[in-house]
Parts: C-alpha cells; structure tokens; sequence
C-alpha cells in the first residue's frame, strides 16, 4: 500500500485501521478475531492503527499491545485521552488536566508496550481549561520521548490555531463522510493553510454508506447506533437516499458503495487518511481495495452535487455524544 504524509515529517499508510469496534459499540468483542483482522491488514500493508484508552475502557490499547508483541509489525499508532468513563458506560468525562494527561500517557504506554506513541490525541476537548495549557503539557511529553506527534480530535479551528501556535499539530481527527461534511466550512480549510494531517473517523457512516441497512433493522443492545438519531427507523428511511446516490456510482465503476465512500475521501487530499473500522476480514480486504479506486473530476463532482442536494435526517450523536464537539 502506498503512503501519505499527515506532515512532510510523518507518513503512515494511506488507509489506516480503526480498531474501537474490536472492544465495543459495534455487538460483542472476540479478541481472536480481531487479532486475525489486525495481522492481515499488516499483511496488506496497514502501519497505521487507532485506539484510545477509553475504548473498553483500556481493552482496545491492550488488544493493540499484544498484536504489537506476536507480530512485531512496522506500525504508527495513534491513541487519545481525555474522555473518561466506566465500562459499560455512555456516561463520560472530559479531562485534559495537565496532571492527568501525564498519567493517561503513562498508562497508554504500559498497555500497548511501547517505549514512545506516534500520534497522540486529545480525544475530546473541555472548553473551560485553556487549549493552551493543555498543549505545554503534551510538549513537555515530546521533549521527554513519550510521544512523537501531538493531534486534536474534534477540534473547531479558532482552537485549533490557538494549539498550533503553541506547538504543532500534527493530525486532526474528526468525523467525516459523504454523509457528516462539517468539517468543511472550516476546518479542512485550517489545516490545509497550516500544514496539518487530517483522519476522518466513521469514514463509511458506521456502515450506513455500505448499503447494508435500511429502516428495517434493528440493532441490539450491545450496539450503539441502536441509540444514534441518525439511525432510528424514520431517519434511516430518509437518508436511503443518500446510499442511493453511492450505489449509482459504484454500479457504474464495478466496485461496492463503501469502496466509493473511502474514494470520495481519499480524493480530497494527500494529507487526508481515513481509519475505516472492521472485526471481518472481508471488509477489511475490501477496504483496502479502495486505495486502488480512482473519482475522476467529474465523477466527484456528480456525487459532490447529488450528496449536497439532500439533507441529512438527524444527529450524529446524542446530546451527551456531542460534548466536546467543535469545541
């Protein structure tokens, strides 16, 4: 697979894996699988994986640490603190005190068994502690060798060019899909003037953009869009509309609609590396194949025009999900 550069100084594969569905949120967990899906992503190419310690909570960075001791792979891994929660629990905190990003990092290191993180994020972001504050101390953690890139998930750009002065940042990483185009306005923007990375999380609509559902399913309890408003019955009818517009595509071109979701991101820049999620090796497989798909100009433009023509029938998240958001 080849690679991209978040910055000139940090390239990782031009897809990565998002590894949070392998511990929770998507149904139950089964380490034996996910282990297969993590060594043949290596077997493909991936180098770049994403985990957080609130994944779990601390059973995906664990999951991640004993892939890295069996395999020894040539890897970037990203991780995040800053949301704090119990298992089991939707409820969370945000902390990004400067004492406790310090002990976080110490934790995260320990669980994935590494002596320094590639990429580390600040998960979500508490607006009543200065952005500011926060970046010395994650400054003090790169002089130090604990981490080697510093990144901010769900950051608005005002805060984002605050944190930058204070010391670069590398990577942002946010929502962002044919379905969740926020990011757009302003964002995506900021990091192309400053020279920043940017990963787009739930690149595929947590599987919406796939085709697989309509208003028909139903999820269960271990599944957390069961209680997203972008998936209940009524919305989900709604937005057929925008898979509809995917589907054409891909029927046209000989691929799957999810193949043309991660396209249509990959076409929007170099800098841009998306962490698409799976515990199946088939989607997986199919995933990667992405990065072989070309959207000519017209073709993102058609898609561009049919997906801006139709609005997107509720919110991402719940009103707790949001917190931190744009912040």
């Amino acid at each position: 697979m080849h690679r991209r550069h978040l910055t000139p100084e940090f390239s990782v594969s031009a897809l990565g894996l998002g590894c949070m569905g392998m511990s929770e949120f998507y149904g139950p967990r089964d380490d034996t699988q996910s282990l297969a899906v993590l060594n043949r992503a290596a077997d493909l190419g991936v180098t770049f994986f994403d985990t957080a310690d609130t994944y779990g909570p601390h059973h995906n960075e664990e999951l991640l640490g004993q892939f890295l001791r069996t395999r020894k792979p040539q890897a970037e891994i990203a991780t995040k603190f800053g949301i704090v929660r119990n298992a089991g629990e939707y409820r969370r905190e945000i902390d990004n005190s400067p004492d406790y990003v310090r002990r976080a990092c110490e934790a995260s290191l320990k669980r994935l068994g590494v002596e320094r993180i590639d990429l580390y994020y600040v998960h979500r972001i508490n607006p009543a502690l200065p952005i500011e504050e926060v970046m010395h101390a994650l400054s003090d953690l790169v002089a130090q060798g604990k981490i080697a890139h510093i990144g901010l998930c769900e950051v608005s750009a005002p805060t984002l060019r605050r944190a930058h002065a204070v010391h670069p940042v590398t990577a942002v990483q946010t929502e962002y899909s044919l379905w969740t185009r926020e990011v757009e306005a302003e964002v995506l923007p900021t990091c192309a003037e400053l020279g920043i990375g940017f990963v787009p999380y739930s690149p595929l609509g947590r599987g919406f953009l796939t085709g697989a559902f309509d208003k028909e399913t139903t999820f269960g309890s271990g599944d957390s869009r069961a209680h997203l408003p972008r998936f209940s019955a009524d919305n989900m009818a709604s937005n057929t509309r925008i898979v509809d517009c995917v589907r054409q595509l891909a029927t046209a071109k000989g691929c799957t609609p999810a193949q043309i979701a991660l396209a249509w991101l990959l076409s929007k820049g170099d800098h841009i590396v998306p962490i698409p999620g799976t515990k199946r090796l088939k989607y997986l497989e199919e995933n990667i194949a992405a990065t072989d798909i070309t959207l000519n100009t017209e073709e993102q433009t058609t898609l561009n025009r049919a997906i801006a023509a139709l609005d997107v029938a509720g919110d991402r998240y719940t009103a707790e999900g949001m917190k931190g958001v744009n912040a």
